[in-house]
């Protein structure tokens, strides 16, 4: 749920002073008008927490997202899918700080819950997954990578079909790992299905992708 939809919308544009000010202000309202433990106080957390990641302000967001995490467990119970947004978002975190086996935790979590909460085959499944196969691609654990990512893309396959821009993610991920092992074949193709994805979604030419 949108606690602020303009402050949300202004992080989205990269503005972030404004988004900042409009998400304090939400998060102020709903702790002062409902309570400091009501969900909808997890949600404006988590909002301000994204605004600080996105702006590499991890320890500034570490503790909302914490927080999100904490009063969403105590008022939905641990297997809500809220619950999970919150463990991906600090897993997120802990990957951008090189601490993988922390990450690693917190994304195993959120895909259990979004599991259990949403179906095996649920396109929310696939993140967390995508999310594990490049942990496990930057511990060089490459088999267990590649079987996290195929597992992601097919989902996003079946359920958003072949050209979208997620399935593009997948196929560039799985390209990089190929590359790392030297089968620069299969990696080629990828790539390549890939650029043909991105050229439909954002009217680019290939040689314009290549400048992005």
């Amino acid at each position: 749920m949108a606690t602020d939809p303009l402050g949300n919308l202004y992080r989205e544009q990269g503005k972030y002073e404004q988004a900042e000010l409009l998400l304090l202000q939400a998060l102020d309202i709903w702790e002062r008008a409902l309570s400091p433990e009501h969900p909808q106080v997890a949600s404006a957390l988590n909002s301000l927490g994204s605004l600080y990641y996105e702006q590499d302000k991890n320890e500034q967001a570490r503790p909302l997202f914490q927080r999100a995490l904490d009063i969403w467990e105590q008022a939905l119970g641990s297997n809500h899918p809220d619950v999970a947004l919150a463990l991906k978002n600090l897993g997120r975190l802990y990957s951008a700080q090189g601490k993988y086996e922390q990450a690693k935790l917190f994304y195993q979590r959120a895909l259990h819950v979004w599991e259990q909460a949403l179906g095996h085959d649920h396109p929310q499944v696939a993140s967390p997954l995508n999310n594990l196969g490049f942990i496990y691609d930057k511990q060089g654990k490459y088999e267990q990578a590649k079987l996290f990512y195929q597992r992601a893309l097919y989902i996003w396959e079946q359920a958003w079909g072949p050209d979208h821009p997620n399935v593009a993610i997948s196929l560039t991920n799985l390209g990089e790992l190929y590359c790392q092992q030297g089968e620069y074949e299969q990696a080629k193709r990828l790539y390549e299905r890939a650029l043909r994805i991105w050229e439909q979604a954002w009217g680019l030419t290939t040689q314009q992708l290549r400048l992005l």
